[in-house]
């Protein structure tokens, strides 16, 4: 149902072409916002024909945020379609690999880091300047819960950077109109991937170690499940809202009861 909650609005959703980020560039653009879909994948643009008569409110670009550039550019494009940035929704990242940490290759933690915090740490930073100048505005960045977990180190520390990158921010800008807060998802069922985060099949002892961290994910909850997408979604547009108006520097973990 389209309540409005997001008219007038103007939102850059990032990792925009599937999964999280594309269930909230559709969410909020049918909730009133206009809504700028980034992803570095051309599957983005596949957003156009899937809102109905709120497709009017929804333009998609490509992106590569890992670099800073690119940032600057995608923020630059929204203001120029839009004349203004009031929300940004940080959706980049996931897990390349899954592994114990002495397993990882020095490439792959670099990769790691550079997929799962370069792309919030660089867009809130080309966000900030166009928010602070025209008075306002609201960051929510997507964390995690595996913060607290298994096979996963130095994703779970680009997740622990993005926990800090949203408190540090808040207690920045609170006095000048900007909310900055994180949703930390836990285990999310969602469709297969279109575009895999590791193209390479996995071996009998990389699909144990896959099943291992699986089964630590489930059993670290309260509710011994996994959420939906739809339970993600609902989280980071009330952070984004106004309803959220007096919430600032908090992490919301969305993970059935684990904490992270």
């Amino acid at each position: 149902m389209d309540r409005g909650r997001f008219d007038g609005k103007v939102a850059v959703v990032t990792g925009a072409a599937q999964g999280i980020g594309r269930a909230v560039a559709l969410a909020m653009a049918r909730e009133g916002a206009k809504v700028v879909a980034v992803d570095r994948s051309e599957f983005v643009h596949e957003l156009r024909g899937q809102n109905g008569p709120a497709d009017t409110r929804l333009a998609t670009v490509i992106g590569d945020l890992e670099k800073f550039g690119e940032c600057e550019r995608v923020m630059a494009e929204a203001v120029s379609m839009h004349g203004r940035l009031d929300i940004l929704v940080n959706n980049v990242g996931g897990t390349i690999w899954v592994k114990p940490f002495e397993h990882y290759r020095e490439n792959e933690i670099s990769a790691e880091i550079s997929r799962s915090l370069f792309p919030t740490l660089w867009c809130c930073r080309a966000a900030l300047p166009v928010m602070l100048a025209q008075g306002g505005g609201v960051i929510v960045n997507v964390s995690s819960i595996a913060t607290r977990g298994i096979h996963r180190v130095p994703y779970s520390a680009a997740k622990g950077g993005i926990n800090a990158i949203t408190a540090c921010l808040a207690f920045e800008n609170g006095e000048r109109g900007v909310r900055v807060n994180a949703v930390a998802p836990g285990g999310t069922r969602a469709e297969a991937r279109r575009i895999p985060r590791n193209p390479a099949p996995m071996s009998p002892q990389e699909e144990t170690w896959y099943r291992e961290m699986v089964e630590q994910s489930v059993g670290s909850t309260a509710m011994k499940r996994f959420g939906d997408v739809d339970d993600q979604v609902n989280a980071i547009l009330f952070l984004a809202s106004d309803e959220s108006g007096y919430i600032t520097g908090v992490t919301l973990p969305v993970g059935g009861g684990d904490l992270g």
